[in-house]
């Protein structure tokens, strides 16, 4: 049973660091995810740790910057909205490229993390602002 644990916690792990490389050049969530997969497979390959702080520093830097002006904000709600729209299209119009709903979904699903990761740092950077230093 731990071997079964242990291989699955691997290709999570590995998923999320994979989705979020590519996604440090696509748009969305790329630190965040790649720093979930760090942490996931940090818990079982202990030599990874070392990559951990560093790539949540830069996460948490990513992060805050996402939110630091109404218009950065406004941009990424755009993104959002634009991706589940887009993610609608393909899934209706048959005459684009790879259409259908499994492309589709996935962009829903990629603004939906969007709008969560948005929200969360927006949260992060409210609390951060609001405690005493």
């Amino acid at each position: 049973m731990a071997a079964v644990k242990r291989v699955t916690l691997t290709i999570v792990g590995g998923a999320l660091v994979l989705v979020g490389a590519a996604l440090l050049v696509l748009p969305g969530p790329g630190l965040l995810l790649v720093l979930a997969g760090l942490l996931i497979l940090a818990g079982e390959f202990p030599t990874l740790e070392k990559y951990v702080d560093p790539v949540r520093d830069r996460a948490m830097k990513a992060a805050e910057d996402s939110v630091s002006t109404p218009l950065r904000i406004a941009w990424s709600v755009l993104a959002g909205l634009s991706l589940i729209a887009a993610g609608i299209v393909w899934g209706t119009v048959d005459a684009l490229p790879l259409s259908g709903w499994s492309t589709g979904s996935s962009l829903i699903l990629s603004g939906i993390v969007l709008f969560v990761l948005l929200g969360w740092s927006y949260r992060k950077v409210q609390a951060k602002r609001k405690s005493p230093r």
